[in-house]
């Protein structure tokens, strides 16, 4: 439901009910029970009083639309001594000021006004019938204790349910159980406020001085309850931003899934993560981080609906909760468009400009799942889904999923196969055209499953991504490449070991430093170690990618880029990243003496190479045509089948040992 919508509810309810009120309090000051107050009277003034402290000073409590406040005591007080028209009066000028001081709209304080006069005049009325007249000197007993906690219920449940309405109207939330939860709510405190009205009256009777006994026990369970909201509040809010938190968040996606599945409704879950936080982080300092990180809340509820929640789940993850969307994807994608342009306006930051932008992942409810826990883990994936793709949004697909039941017990085999060094390396050789030598080799991992087999990289290493397993993974292919390559040393092979590395590894700020760990650990010159990295994973990212690859470089490290022409190649980005060199992929070279057209991009892409002083790397190469074609092209270096294709170490050394390339045939 829209805004809009909401708000049309809205009034058509609060108008006639305020007109009503106001029509009843203006009927009863000029024709109801005359007001029985002696301007002398220092208990009225001191209950007058306390109804405004109360207003003023109501305690809102997490979780609850609803407040409490001491005004009920004595408004019940000033009904059973000086009756009906004196405790309405009072009540409305109360409201009414509290109101205007705390600048609530107009509307809403006649509403408030109005509501409350429509319940008080009822429960006037039932203390009339059950008590009698109320007369100033009057002392209440326990047979009238009945009567008057029965008027307190009367004004209890008309108030609740007139003000709760109002409430659940404007945030679209179903009335019924609103209404529900805040009487179940604050039935015993307003109780116990009732209750207290009879006991206030009869002290202030015998010595006005004694009321503060009563009062002085009501303030201290005020402020205890004040601290208790607060805490709540606390507890279900974030401490920086002030935005709902991941529990409370939790809450209110089950209540909206409830509310939709009685309605026949959808709900959408967004999850969003900022684009380039921690480099805004790392350089301007956590000062500024925080300051951004309150900002991005108040942007993102200027677009939404006052029915929508948005929640910070930690570090730069937000969410969004929409109830009640339509079920067609493109409006929610629409306020996804909505959210993202908002945040792509600079934010400001002590006099420094800053552009962040977010990745947002998209689960809707009941498309995707039917559970708060399966949304959010759509959600997640999705959002991962966007940050890799750098599309900006993503709706949830279930062939994007890597958290099915089997793949889950997998990624749990495979933390256990890479912690017991259960998996291996293969290596592929790399032949320098222009010496006839191998120069290199391409580490590539295979996990020799106890029960399944051969795992394909394909399968497992996404996997290794979506659930923190990339980073252990890496580590090992790194650690023993360099192994390797010490090995290979030992025996007079001068080989170079090429790596690849994925999107999470390239965007790990820690990166640098383990290599050179590793490196100085394997004792093992760092140009002899090459990292492999496709341009579609530098794109999404440029900023973090490049620093990331600066300081690879400036350590000596050999990069490559990976896949060349298959992703969002960037002559800029080429030049910056001062690669040494670039892989053809094999998608062009195994059809390149067939398809002229590829037989141009290959011979164009290793022309740019030669011109920005890079090695070309063709992979792929499967035949000795190709092979022919590319030595004629001035290709620096090829890979594939037709030379070798990934050998275990035990099988690819000797070979290595026993090779000259012109005159050994290609091993199967």
């Amino acid at each position: 439901m829209s805004r809009s919508s909401a708000n049309q509810r809205l009034y058509r309810y609060t108008t006639p009910l305020t007109v009503a009120g106001l029509a009843a309090l203006a009927i009863l000051l000029a024709t109801g029970p005359r007001p029985l107050i002696d301007p002398g009277d220092p208990v009225f003034w001191v209950f007058a009083g306390f109804v405004v402290f109360g207003e003023m000073r109501p305690i809102k409590v997490a979780g609850h639309a609803g407040e409490l406040a001491i005004s009920t005591t004595f408004i019940l007080a000033l009904l059973l001594m000086y009756g009906i028209t004196t405790a309405v009066a009072v009540q409305a000028l109360a409201s009414l000021i509290a109101d205007l001081v705390a600048r609530k709209p107009l509307r809403r304080g006649l509403f408030n006004v109005s509501q409350y006069t429509l319940s008080w005049i009822p429960a006037g009325l039932v203390i009339s019938l059950a008590v009698g007249k109320p007369f100033p000197g009057t002392v209440y007993s326990a047979p009238q204790i009945p009567g008057i906690l029965l008027a307190a219920v009367v004004f209890f449940i008309l108030n609740s349910v007139l003000a709760r309405t109002a409430v659940a109207l404007s945030q679209s939330l179903p009335v019924l159980p609103h209404v529900r939860k805040d009487v179940l709510f604050r039935g015993w405190t307003t109780g116990m406020l009732a209750g207290l009205a009879p006991a206030v009256t009869t002290v202030s009777r015998i010595d006005l001085a004694l009321v503060p006994l009563i009062v002085l026990p009501m303030a201290a369970i005020h402020r205890a309850a004040r601290e208790a909201a607060r805490n709540e509040h606390l507890a279900q809010h974030d401490g920086l931003t002030g935005l709902v938190n991941r529990a409370l968040f939790l809450d209110r996606m089950s209540q909206a899934i409830v509310v939709a599945r009685r309605k026949g409704e959808s709900v959408a879950v967004m999850i969003m993560d900022l684009d380039r936080f921690k480099e805004i982080n790392d350089t301007l300092g956590h000062h500024h981080g925080d300051t951004l990180l309150r900002e991005v809340g108040p942007r993102l509820q200027a677009v939404l609906r006052e029915s929508d929640t948005v929640a910070r789940l930690g570090g730069d993850e937000f969410a969004v909760l929409l109830p009640s969307v339509s079920s067609h994807p493109e409006a929610t994608v629409a306020v996804a468009e909505k959210l993202l342009t908002v945040l792509q306006e600079p934010f400001v930051l002590d006099g420094v400009t800053l552009d962040v932008g977010a990745s947002l992942g998209i689960s809707r409810y009941p498309d995707d799942a039917g559970d708060v826990e399966t949304l959010m883990q759509h959600a997640d994936i999705a959002m991962y889904r966007a940050k890799g793709s750098g599309g900006g949004h993503e709706l949830y697909v279930a062939d994007h999923d890597h958290y099915t039941v089997g793949r889950l017990a997998m990624a749990t085999e495979l933390r256990h196969a890479i912690a017991a060094d259960e998996l291996t390396l293969h290596y592929q050789p790399k032949v320098d055209l222009s010496r006839g030598a191998v120069v290199g080799v391409e580490a590539l991992v295979r996990w020799q499953h106890p029960t399944r087999g051969i795992v394909s990289p394909a399968e497992f290493i996404p996997l290794a991504e979506h659930t923190g397993l990339i980073r252990p993974l890496t580590t090992y292919v790194l650690r023993e490449s360099l192994r390797q390559v010490r090995a290979w040393d030992a025996l007079g092979l001068e080989i170079r070991v090429a790596v690849n590395l994925s999107a999470r590894s390239l965007m790990d700020r820690l990166l640098p430093e383990e290599v050179a760990d590793l490196l100085a650990g394997e004792g093992v010159d760092a140009a002899r170690l090459e990292l492999e990295i496709t341009e579609s994973v530098i794109m999404a990212d440029p900023a973090r990618a490049m620093t990331v690859l600066h300081r690879l470089n400036a350590m000596g490290v050999r990069l490559a880029i990976d896949d060349f022409g298959t992703g969002y190649s960037s002559l800029a980005y080429l030049k910056r990243l001062r690669a040494h060199a670039i892989k053809i992929d094999r998608s062009f070279v195994m059809h390149m003496t067939a398809d002229p057209s590829d037989a141009v991009i290959v011979r164009s892409i290793i022309d740019l190479a030669r011109n920005l002083g890079l090695n070309s790397i063709a992979e792929g190469v499967e035949d000795e045509q190709t092979l022919q074609a590319l030595r004629a092209m001035g290709c620096d270096q090829v890979q594939g089948y037709h030379l070798s294709r990934p050998q275990p170490v035990g099988d690819l050394t000797p070979w290595l040992l026993g090779h000259a390339w012109d005159a050994v045939p290609a091993v199967a």
